[in-house]
């Protein structure tokens, strides 16, 4: 990331947020700098080599869409190669082209001729449009040439990792073998720099996570989804900006109940080009697309059924739902909700995963973590007991896995009622789990918070 363009966005949160929020940003920008620094390591020749030998069994179709407009010649060879070179075969790229001229056309005739030379076979489709409709649009135009069983979504200044199909494909036999065939995948991703020469910002996710993902597009890239739920839904034109986004939120809400086909692949599969004016390297370039985000946002609660309304948080990009009245009178799905426990200005406790571990610990107060999720509202395995809020319809669980009435002190448990030697962490994992059971989610507000002795 350049120098200007990080004192750009440094001046423009200051104008947003003001004094206080913007040094904590700062110097919390100067703390994850310090860290060792990120390097992507490309699979070897050999491990490539055994990925194309590897034999699968049922072969699904990758259609990887790409809208094209006067994408730079280099930045389009690279992604037009970065999809033809990879270890899983069986795909095919589909270019929409709304350029104005023949100049990106030529280009990729050019690319055509070398793959039949080279393979002896055609997967590029190019559709030359008529007119630029937008990138919901000219999406839409490609997506209705798509054939494969499932689509991928490409950028045309990005590219993919050379075992990104690969892995793809792995887990779809692997989730359809468990009785649960995937209908949305989606990989970890980083960014690079114009020329490919420094790789940064590795984005780590979590699997899927329906709060955090209402809270921000985490999923974002490298995305592949059924063909017949994408075209199904299409995308929006009114969302351009934030399509993706619009798009994976409606797709969401069409695969609930069954979450389990919603897969996580933790690996880097996308590789996310930063250039002057894209939205990773000067994100108030495109404020419009937060706007759109945020009306997808108040879309998926309206589509939910919940009482909310969105608002912006402090980070472009990110947004927060206000409940009418609260959360859990508004949300039937969720059994529970927590906050975060300050012990010494740092996070003591508030929620955990299932394996018991502490999300966020120790992060500092005015902190926001790892891209920003510790100041996100978010699913948990579990939250601390301490700080707890249980629907009316889960206070007899709760007495069952506590051992004690759940009687509340203000809007919260009283939790001095319990025995003095109580594991909290034990019987809050406890008590996430026994919630979950019964198909409820626990949520997790760190705008809830309270300070320990």
């Amino acid at each position: 990331m350049n120098v200007g363009a990080s004192w750009k966005k440094t001046v423009f949160y200051l104008k947003r947020n003001g004094l206080k929020n913007t040094g904590y940003a700062v110097l919390e920008r100067l703390v994850q700098q310090k860290e060792e620094a990120y390097k992507y390591a490309e699979p070897s020749e050999k491990v490539l080599a055994e990925q194309r030998e590897y034999d699968f069994s049922g072969k699904p179709v990758f259609s990887i869409l790409v809208p094209l407009y006067r994408t730079p010649e280099g930045y389009l060879i690279e992604m037009v190669e970065s999809v033809l070179k990879q270890t899983y075969p069986e795909l095919e790229l589909i270019l929409a082209d709304a350029t104005e001229d023949d100049s990106v056309e030529k280009i990729v005739r050019k690319c055509m001729d070398s793959e039949t030379e080279r393979y002896g076979r055609q997967r590029i489709v190019y559709q030359k449009l008529e007119r630029n409709g937008g990138i919901s649009e000219n999406s839409n135009e490609a997506l209705k040439l798509a054939k494969g069983d499932y689509v991928g979504l490409l950028d045309h200044d990005d590219v993919l990792t050379p075992d990104a199909l690969y892995w793809m494909v792995r887990q779809i036999e692997e989730s359809t073998g468990a009785g649960r065939a995937p209908l949305l995948l989606y990989s970890d991703e980083d960014k690079c720099n114009q020329d490919r020469s420094l790789y940064f910002e590795p984005h780590y996710k979590t699997d899927f996570n329906l709060d955090l993902l209402v809270s921000n597009n985490y999923i974002c890239h490298f995305l592949v989804m059924k063909r017949e739920l994408i075209q199904k839904l299409g995308f929006r034109k009114e969302y351009d900006g934030a399509q993706d986004f619009d798009l994976v939120l409606r797709a969401v809400s069409e695969i609930l109940p069954e979450e389990e086909r919603i897969v996580h692949i933790p690996k880097i599969l996308y590789h996310w080009r930063c250039h002057t004016g894209s939205t990773a390297e000067n994100p108030q370039s495109k404020q419009y697309a937060y706007e759109a985000g945020l009306r997808a946002v108040q879309d998926m609660a309206c589509r939910m059924g919940w009482e909310a309304q969105a608002v912006h948080l402090k980070h472009l990009g990110f947004y927060g739902l206000v409940y009418e009245p609260e959360l859990l009178s508004a949300r039937e799905d969720v059994g529970a909700v927590g906050g975060k426990l300050i012990a010494g200005r740092r996070l003591a406790s508030g929620a955990y995963d299932e394996d018991g571990n502490i999300l966020y610990q120790n992060l500092p107060e005015g902190f926001s973590g790892y891209l920003h999720r510790g100041v996100l509202l978010q699913d948990a395995a579990a939250v601390d007991i301490r700080l707890i809020s249980v629907r009316p319809q889960c206070h007899s669980l709760f007495e069952r896995v506590v051992g004690v009435p759940y009687v509340t002190k203000g809007e919260y448990f009283d939790w001095t009622v319990l025995p003095k030697d109580t594991d909290y962490a034990e019987v809050s994992c406890r008590l996430g789990e026994a919630l979950r059971a019964e198909g409820y989610r626990v949520c997790w507000d760190p705008n809830r918070s309270r300070k320990l002795k």
